[in-house]
């Protein structure tokens, strides 16, 4: 046995895919065209994802138009307007808000898994977005008949529904909480950081302990186009609050971190408060093009072990390579690259420690 180590979930999209997408947008494909192209870049991610070795695959997020975004797509009530989030490097991204009730996911993160179940060799993970990030999606000024405490009741249902279905097919389930540092950078009072997690632990209160032990939450500052939005954001204002979520499994970024011996000693002290979780450090860095070594890599995971008990110890890639699927900063090839040195050093790390 090694120590486990998983991937967080997307790959940049193949040149072929982005290509169909901009065609069929302009009418120069068909549904059908457009999905075949869907098809193949999943089938291949899946391929090269196993040949690097990694104990645990995805499908790359292939059909996903972003990690936030998927459960919305072709919903007809909404509208542009909502949260914008700025990066270190001046673009934004921004949510959509709803414009009536009821509101409903109309893809679930399942419906990809099922379509990666039938190709993958290997264990699957699912990644789902947060109903945090999602409750975003209200409003600021409300809605006249369909009240925010509505709109929660109908969010957390789904996103329960969105776990379970995950589960229920067999994958481990990561919640993408990459809102957990810049929601302290939007209100550093930490009243709206407080909110999400108690809105994420409504949503895990319908697992068992049993279920809970392969749900997992990943925290970084975002990464999209080789920037970040929250990382000047201090961990030390974060991770207290992120121990609270009821899960048993925590992906936190770390290699691109400037002070890596400062938070594991944060790490090593919340993840000893209760039995049984486990933390997954990032050990690779996607927004940097410089591929890692494996003796790197293995250095980084001992650096952990010094501070994390190797029982309670995992690693991880910081982030997606691609989190929105126009995101082309990151090469295929870098991505498998970066995810072939943490499997190999890895395994280096766990022979130095006895595992």
């Amino acid at each position: 046995m090694s120590l486990p180590t998983e991937p967080i979930g997307s790959i940049p999209r193949p040149k072929e895919l982005l290509a169909g997408l901009d065609a069929y947008a302009a009418g120069r494909v068909t549904a059908r065209e457009l999905d075949s192209l869907f098809e193949a870049a999943v089938k291949d991610t899946i391929r090269r994802f196993e040949e690097t070795g990694s104990p645990v695959v995805t499908d790359g997020e292939q059909r996903k138009p972003s990690f936030a975004t998927y459960p919305i797509a072709g919903l007809a009530n909404l509208a542009p307007g909502g949260v914008t989030i700025p990066f270190e490097d001046g673009h934004t991204r921004q949510l959509p808000v709803i414009t009536s009730g009821p509101f409903h996911y109309n893809v679930y993160a399942a419906e990809y898994l099922e379509e990666a179940k039938r190709i993958a060799r290997r264990p699957l993970k699912q990644a789902v977005i947060s109903a945090s990030a999602l409750s975003l999606l209200y409003p600021p000024g409300g809605l006249s008949d369909y009240p925010r405490d509505e709109f929660l009741d109908d969010l957390v249902r789904d996103a329960v529904t969105d776990i379970r279905r995950c589960l229920a097919l067999g994958a481990e389930v990561q919640i993408d909480f990459t809102e957990g540092r810049l929601c302290i950078k939007l209100d550093p009072s930490k009243k709206l950081l407080d909110t999400f997690v108690e809105l994420n632990n409504r949503v895990l209160a319908a697992f068992s302990a049993e279920e809970k032990r392969h749900i997992g939450v990943h925290t970084c500052p975002g990464g999209d186009r080789d920037s970040t939005h929250s990382a000047d954001v201090d961990y030390a204002e974060l991770l207290p609050a992120l121990f609270r979520l009821d899960v048993g499994k925590f992906y936190v970024q770390l290699a691109s971190e400037p002070d890596r011996p400062r938070v594991l000693r944060i790490l090593g002290e919340e993840v000893k408060r209760k039995d049984g979780r486990r933390v997954f450090v990032g050990v690779t860095d996607p927004i940097s093009p410089r591929v890692e070594t494996a003796s790197e890599v293995k250095d980084r995971i001992l650096e952990a072990a010094k501070f994390i008990e190797p029982s309670r110890l995992g690693s991880t890639d910081d982030c997606g390579f691609s989190p929105f699927g126009d995101d082309v900063s990151t090469s295929r090839d870098t991505a498998f690259a970066k995810i072939r040195a943490r499997v190999e050093g890895n395994e280096m790390a766990s022979r130095e420690l006895g595992i």
